[in-house]
């Protein structure tokens, strides 16, 4: 007979969780092992044999973050539309922050990287995503990488600013101003780098 599993998929994903509010609240010199542990309601060996070390740990919450983010990016329904498909990209990555916002502060406000093989987040999933459906309208690989970054740019200072409590209004009216600044700007984006 097969031994038990001592810790499985859900203590991992509860270690990770406990491990990016810990990071997005308090910084990452904060994260002790004893102390997601104590949070998770398990034991430090538990974090140990899941993850190895502390900085491994904190890197899972990183490569964690880009992951969820790269599933619920590419989830997104494709239509023969690139422009409707773009703007339901810039939506979904909006839902994705303030949904997840500790994993999305770990991410990108703290400086975590998923590994060294990773070094650049324009390497990541959740960018060829974006450069992905970007080519569709610009076919040009340069511009489609200068625009994917001008779009990655504007949806990521208005998640920023909605998640630091800036961007005025409930939330339907921030989530129409963040429509509105999408359509004001995106197009504008995709329009100037084709013109060059």
């Amino acid at each position: 007979m097969a031994r038990p599993r001592l810790h499985d998929d859900a203590l991992r994903d509860r270690l990770l969780d406990v491990a990016s509010r810990a990071i997005s609240e308090h910084g990452e010199s904060a994260v002790t092992v004893r102390a997601v542990a104590t949070a998770a309601g398990t034991s430090a060996s538990a974090v140990y044999a899941l993850f190895g070390s502390r900085d491994d740990l904190v890197a899972a919450v990183s490569a964690e973050g880009f992951r969820r983010f790269a599933a619920h990016l590419e989830a997104v329904p494709r239509t023969a539309d690139p422009a409707v498909d773009l703007a339901a990209l810039g939506r979904a990555y909006r839902a994705f922050a303030l949904a997840d916002p500790h994993f999305y502060a770990v991410m990108f406000a703290r400086g975590v990287r998923p590994g060294a093989d990773r070094t650049r987040a324009v390497e990541e999933r959740t960018f060829g995503v974006l450069r992905d459906a970007v080519a569709r309208l610009v076919p040009d690989a340069a511009a489609a990488q200068d625009v994917s970054l001008g779009l990655w740019g504007l949806v990521h200072g208005l998640v920023s600013l909605e998640l630091a409590g800036l961007v005025p209004g409930d939330e339907a009216q921030r989530a129409a101003h963040y429509a509105g600044a999408l359509g004001a700007v995106g197009p504008g984006i995709v329009v100037a780098r084709q013109a060059r």
